[in-house]
């Protein structure tokens, strides 16, 4: 696993859980709005890498006060070795959550099928005609995110979709459209926008201007 952030102790990220979160390198998305730019590269610098076996032993003594742990990113589908590392977690017998943005169904179906997961939160971005813009790429494959979308909410697993306001891309509309995307039996939860830190400088400049 290309690990490349871990915070030992959350109890705002795996909901009804004290968890620990651990940062997959890598996203295959180029968001404007992200704040984790630098976990964007598959490859992150030297300085950044976290071993593997060090979180498992982090993990591992402290598993009596942790309820589970968080796999984020970047984006974890990317990471091959994911359903194992998932699996080391699971036999230390905390409950893992995954947090994704869809695009590789394929690795879900197969996490859902081996029990490795026990809670998904999937990003839902924007209407599905401005998923381009939302995500800052035109590689983006809109079927894919929509089959993961109807696998979670049919899997029986705890989940959530969650959408970010980007106010200064998206508008009342947009939210609205959004949420008509959203499968009326799933949770949906609505994100703030942080653009301190934003992939896009313009939205960092933009917020700094609203705040004089």
């Amino acid at each position: 696993m290309k690990l490349a952030g871990f915070v030992p102790l959350s109890l705002c990220d795996y909901p009804g859980q004290v968890a620990a979160v651990v940062f997959t390198q890598g996203c295959n998305f180029r968001c404007p709005w992200c704040h984790n730019g630098h976990l964007l590269p598959l490859i992150g610098t030297v300085a950044g890498i976290i071993s593997e076996d060090e979180v498992m032993d982090v993990v591992d003594r402290r598993r009596r006060l942790l309820g589970g742990v968080v796999v984020s990113g970047g984006e974890p589908t990317l990471q091959a070795d994911l359903p194992r590392f998932m699996l080391r977690l699971k036999e230390l017998g905390l409950s893992v959550k995954l947090d994704t943005n869809g695009t590789r169904p394929a690795v879900l179906k197969l996490l859902i099928a081996e029990s490795l997961v026990d809670y998904i939160a999937m990003d839902v971005k924007a209407p599905w005609h401005q998923y381009s813009l939302l995500t800052g790429t035109d590689e983006c494959d809109i079927n894919a995110v929509q089959e993961s979308l109807a696998l979670v909410a049919a899997s029986g697993v705890p989940h959530q979709f969650r959408t970010t306001r980007v106010d200064p891309l998206l508008d009342e509309v947009d939210y609205a459209e959004i949420k008509r995307q959203i499968p009326e039996s799933s949770p949906h939860v609505w994100q703030d926008f942080r653009s301190a830190y934003s992939l896009d400088p313009s939205l960092r400049a933009e917020a700094a201007a609203v705040a004089r």
